[in-house]
């Protein structure tokens, strides 16, 4: 574990997410598109699993032109769902899933609000769970994606190899206060430095402290 990186986590993920702002992050331009909305927060969520932000917004975009409650995109046919999605991974599976967890919705008159109540709806697993309770909700919860999960190792904080056993092992370390925010900034700065093969590490604010687990080249 990097203790530097952890006795700073909340300094290093502000200037992470500074640096990720100046060059306008996919996953900012995604929160502003979806201004704090429950509903739109879930659907972004769901639709952005194995696809990029900057496809899912564009999609989310014509989505929320064409119906813009749960109860308008519960009615719509699945073709005509399927149509509107084309462009999202595994669209078609995406829009079934969307169908019923807007009929689920719109009978409960909101978005749930707790990991228990959300996982119960179709489409809807852990990570996507957590992001929609830190975002739309602000509550302290952990999303782990390819990026949180590539970036807690690289910064040794972890030692992990699938996604649910980052989660574990960062919420038994990172103080209460951070988990919402950490998913946002590391996938924003994942997105913009920490690259997946070539990381920008001379831009990295946490460049002199980072152990750089796993990197094989730097630009």
């Amino acid at each position: 574990m990097s203790n530097a990186v952890l006795e700073n986590i909340g300094v290093v993920l502000q200037k992470m997410e500074g640096e990720a702002l100046k060059r306008n992050a996919p996953v900012f331009r995604a929160e502003l598109a979806t201004k704090s909305t429950p509903f739109k927060i879930l659907v972004f969520t769901m639709l952005s699993a194995r696809t990029k932000d900057e496809t899912t917004l564009k999609v989310v975009e014509r989505l929320f032109q064409y119906v813009r409650t749960p109860e308008q995109l519960a009615k719509l046919k699945t073709s005509k769902l399927e149509t509107l999605l084309y462009g999202v991974g595994f669209y078609r599976v995406k829009a079934k899933n969307l169908i019923e967890t807007s009929k689920t919705i719109a009978k409960l008159g909101k978005v749930p609000d707790t990991l228990e109540s959300l996982l119960q709806l179709p489409g809807v697993g852990r990570k996507t769970a957590n992001i929609v309770l830190a975002r739309a909700f602000g509550k302290n919860t952990l999303g782990v994606d390819v990026h949180v999960h590539r970036i807690s190792n690289r910064l040794g904080l972890v030692k992990t190899k699938k996604p649910e056993e980052t989660e574990m092992a960062l919420i038994k370390i990172v103080p209460k206060q951070y988990l919402g925010k950490l998913n946002k900034s590391f996938v924003a700065f994942g997105q913009t430095i920490c690259l997946p093969k070539t990381p920008r590490c001379t831009e990295c604010p946490a460049n002199s402290i980072c152990p750089k687990k796993g990197v094989k080249t730097i630009s």
